[in-house]
């Protein structure tokens, strides 16, 4: 026995001891390789980094903007409409107040028109942006029963799809999960523009659940929540689905769900120009797949200068209040934003999220109209004084600006100062506030996938011009290391001939 005794551990020492030189092998070459990438990002660098002069020199419009800070006109659309400035004869912009037109229409009359019929009207939006016209009320309830009926995913998508293979980010996964889709078509690569619809139609249904399923799963894996999953319900609007399927008890207010049908209603479409929108039209001009194409405007929305700003107002108006408990302080809040204005403050990039856009100069019409809605909100869930201090940052950062800078400018708030509160005040997870902007652009997504189907008629190929020297080629046995100074002295070498 004894003799046994020690042959086993004899073993285990032997087992402990490779399992300890194992081990401290992979972490020398993770260092090793980690110092490999480190090094050679440096060369990344150098050899990519372009001079700023190149682009004026060669005339190239950089972002696809122009000089003057307008976009480059590269396409028509009938989709949507953003106003937010004139340009006069001199090709200079003129500040004007903000417009916004879906298939034509106001987005203004659209709201208001919801609010004071007191219904739901996304699906509406929906069936406008991707068809062209407002609907009946029959050819409306028919649209929303056939969207009900998208409401369930295909049966083990869930289980297979997203509860066996969570993210911790949401977007990620909503992108994953559309190009999984494609698996559950039975005719996922025909474009034709009956097909085309049919997946839009599928899609919109589905996101709901693509969202709240993911959200369960990361909530459950990665941050040791209880899984709540709830099943939608057809006849639920999608404002209904998606509050009812992330709360555990499923329970929310009207008031609550009318403010985020609001919400994606003034999210649904912003012209063809926006990145992830353009996104769209690059993709489907190739003739690909309607997954492919809604998976990389996902990819494009994820993007923190695109679709992460509400995120941003809520992690900035968080470490405001860190800053400044006392909110009603009006000196200590105009301290907190000078020094975000000054980069010393929240992510110091220098910028009061929810202040200011690329297309509008004196005022955005989305935000003027959440604002109102949410207002009523803030009465409700006893929230005035959050909302009041979203109202002083609105008025006073442009006035601290000008102190700051020596510039007066117009900034209006923008969208992403009232959806940002309106998320926190319906306690809506950050990580599910750009998946919710995806689930209301979507529609505006798939109405410029289809017009761009019809319309489109070429593959997108803009030009991009090399400015990398010729170079003389160099034998393998007489390279040597891109990194060592002999390359470098025989880059300048070749360069200066």
């Amino acid at each position: 026995m004894l003799r046994d005794y020690l042959t086993k551990r004899k073993t285990f020492r032997k087992t402990v001891k490779a399992a300890v030189k194992e081990e401290v092998k992979s972490r020398v070459t993770a260092a090793r390789a980690q110092e490999l990438f480190e090094k050679n990002a440096e060369q990344l660098r150098k050899n990519d980094y372009i001079e700023s002069e190149l682009y004026v020199k060669n005339n190239v419009k950089r972002g696809l903007r122009n000089s003057n800070g307008t976009g480059v006109l590269v396409g028509l659309t009938k989709i949507g409409e953003v106003i937010g400035y004139d340009v006069d004869e001199k090709k200079n912009k003129i500040p004007v107040e903000g417009k916004l037109y879906y298939r034509g229409y106001s987005i203004e009359d659209l709201v208001n028109s919801c609010i004071e019929e007191e219904r739901f009207g996304f699906e509406e939006i929906t069936y406008l942006l991707i068809l062209g016209s407002l609907p009946t009320k029959s050819e409306l309830e028919y649209f929303k029963k056939l969207l009900g009926t998208k409401r369930e995913l295909p049966q083990g998508f869930a289980r297979d799809i997203i509860l066996t293979a969570p993210s911790n980010n949401i977007m990620n996964k909503m992108a994953r999960s559309v190009l999984a889709l494609y698996c559950y078509d039975n005719n996922p690569d025909d474009t034709s523009i009956s097909n085309v619809f049919r997946q839009s139609i599928d899609l919109i249904g589905y996101f709901p659940a693509l969202i709240a399923y993911a959200y369960q799963a990361k909530s459950s894996f990665y941050d040791n929540m209880s899984l709540h999953l709830h099943n939608p319900i057809p006849e639920l609007s999608t404002s209904e689905n998606i509050l009812r399927m992330i709360r555990p008890t499923g329970e929310y207010t009207e008031l609550e769900a009318r403010l985020l049908d609001l919400s994606m209603i003034l999210h649904a479409e912003h012209g063809g120009g926006n990145n992830s929108s353009f996104t769209t039209h690059l993709i489907s001009s190739t003739g690909t797949d309607t997954y492919s194409a809604i998976a990389a405007a996902i990819g494009s929305l994820k993007g923190p200068k695109h679709g992460g700003a509400n995120i941003a107002v809520i992690n900035m108006m968080n470490d405001l209040r860190k800053n400044v408990p006392d909110f009603n302080n009006r000196g200590k809040l105009d301290d907190y934003l000078v020094k975000v204005l000054r980069k010393e403050a929240n992510d110091k990039s220098g910028l009061v999220y929810g202040m200011g856009h690329a297309i509008y100069t004196l005022s955005d019409p989305r935000a003027k109209v959440l604002k109102s809605m949410a207002k009523k909100l803030a009465e409700s869930k006893d929230l005035i004084d959050d909302f009041l201090l979203c109202d002083y940052i609105e008025r006073r950062t442009p006035e601290l600006y000008a102190e700051v800078h020596g510039v007066e400018k117009p900034m209006p708030a923008n969208v992403d100062l009232y959806s940002g509160f309106v998320y926190d005040a319906l306690d809506i997870p950050t990580t599910i506030a750009t998946p919710l902007f995806a689930t209301a652009r979507l529609s505006g997504w798939c109405a410029h996938r289809i017009e761009e189907l019809i319309s489109g008629g070429k593959l997108m190929r803009p030009a991009y011009k090399s400015v990398q020297q010729p170079r003389p080629y160099v034998p393998i046995a007489k390279r040597v290391s891109a990194t060592s100074p002999r390359a470098e002295r025989q880059e300048k070498h070749n360069n200066h001939k």
